[in-house]
C-alpha cells in the first residue's frame, strides 16, 4: 500500500514532481492531514459494497481513502492538469474512475447508471471547491440523484446556513432548500491549518441524509422555491414588500397577496427569516393558484 497522499511531505513531493501550481480560480486547497480524511470517510458510513461519488479529487488524497473503504469511486475533476497526477497517485486502485468533466454541466444520473448497480448504496463524499459549493449542492439535490446522502466539506459559514433554524441570521432560502431534501448535521469543524495552501477561513464537514419524502407537501416545487428565494431577496424588507416587488405582477396582485397572508395567519409585516418551512409551504400553496394563471 502506498504512503498516504495527504501528508505534507508526500503532497509537496507530488506537486514538485509535476510542477503543479494552485489555481485560485478553481478554489484548490488540498488536505494534508490523513486523520481528517479518515474521519470524513467514516461519517459516510460506507460498506464494502458501497459506491462513492467525489467532486474535485485534487491529487487523490480523499479518493484513496474512499477507494479503501468501498467498492467503487467515481470522481469528477475539471482541471486537466490533475489527470496525469491522479493516474499516478491512484495507480494501485482499480476501483477508481476519474472523469474529466465539470460536475455542474455533467449528467450525473447517467454517470451513476453507467458505474453503479441499480440499488447500490452510494454516497457523495467531497471536499467541495468553496466558490461553487452552493451551485454544486443545489444541482445534485434538484437532479434527485440516487444517493443515500452527502458528506461534504465546505466553508464553515456555508455549513452554518445549511443547518440554520428560522429566526437566525444564517437562515435563508438555501437552508430551506437543503432541509426540504435532506436532514443536515454539522459533524466536524476543520481548521484552515490542515490545507495546502491555507484558505482564509475554517471549514466544516456536513452530513446531509436524503429524506424519503420532503417534510412538507407543496403544490409545485419550483413555485415553492421561487417563493422562498423571493422572501429573502432583501432581508431587511417585509415579506409583503419582497413578494410584491419580487414576484411577476406582484404589485398588481398586492391585494390578493394580502388577502392570502391574512387567510393563512401570516403577518405581512414579518420578515422571511421568521417563517418556518411549513409556513413557506402554506404560503406557496395558497399563492400558487393566483400566480400559476398566466
Amino acid at each position: 500500500m502506498n504512503r498516504d497522499i495527504a501528508t505534507v511531505g508526500r503532497t509537496k513531493e507530488i506537486l514538485e514532481k509535476y510542477g503543479f501550481s494552485f489555481k485560485k480560480s478553481l478554489g484548490q486547497n488540498f488536505l494534508i492531514d490523513p486523520n481528517v480524511l479518515r474521519k470524513i470517510v467514516s461519517f459516510a458510513e460506507l460498506k464494502p459494497g458501497s459506491g462513492a461519488v467525489e467532486i474535485g479529487p485534487g491529487i487523490g488524497a480523499l479518493t484513496e481513502n474512499l477507494a479503501r473503504a468501498c467498492e467503487r469511486v467515481v470522481a469528477f475533476e475539471i482541471d486537466q492538469r490533475l489527470l496525469p497526477i491522479l493516474e499516478d497517485t491512484l495507480g494501485d486502485y482499480d476501483n477508481v474512475t476519474i472523469l474529466h468533466q465539470d460536475v455542474l454541466k455533467a449528467d450525473v444520473r447517467s454517470v451513476m447508471t453507467a458505474y453503479f448497480e441499480e440499488d447500490q448504496d452510494v454516497m457523495v463524499v467531497a471536499n467541495l471547491p468553496y466558490y461553487v459549493t452552493t451551485p454544486i449542492l443545489m444541482k445534485l439535490l434538484n437532479d434527485q440523484i440516487p444517493v443515500r446522502g452527502f458528506v461534504v466539506m465546505m466553508q464553515k459559514e456555508v455549513a452554518d446556513r445549511l443547518a440554520a433554524e428560522p429566526g437566525s441570521k444564517e437562515y435563508g432560502s438555501l437552508s430551506i432548500a437543503v432541509q426540504y431534501y435532506t436532514k443536515p448535521e454539522k459533524v466536524m469543524i476543520v481548521p484552515k491549518s490542515v490545507f495546502m495552501p491555507q484558505p482564509n477561513v475554517d471549514s466544516a464537514v456536513v452530513r446531509l441524509t436524503k429524506r424519503d419524502k420532503p417534510p412538507v407537501e407543496v403544490a409545485d416545487e419550483d413555485f415553492f422555491f421561487t417563493i422562498t428565494k423571493t422572501a429573502f431577496a432583501q432581508r431587511r424588507k417585509t415579506l409583503l414588500n419582497n413578494l410584491t416587488s419580487g414576484l411577476e405582477n406582484g404589485k398588481e396582485k398586492k391585494e390578493g397577496i394580502l388577502a392570502i397572508l391574512d387567510s393563512i395567519h401570516i403577518d405581512p409585516g414579518r420578515r422571511g427569516e421568521t417563517l418556518s418551512i411549513q409556513e413557506f409551504a402554506n404560503l406557496a400553496n395558497a399563492l400558487y393558484p393566483i400566480f400559476a394563471e398566466k
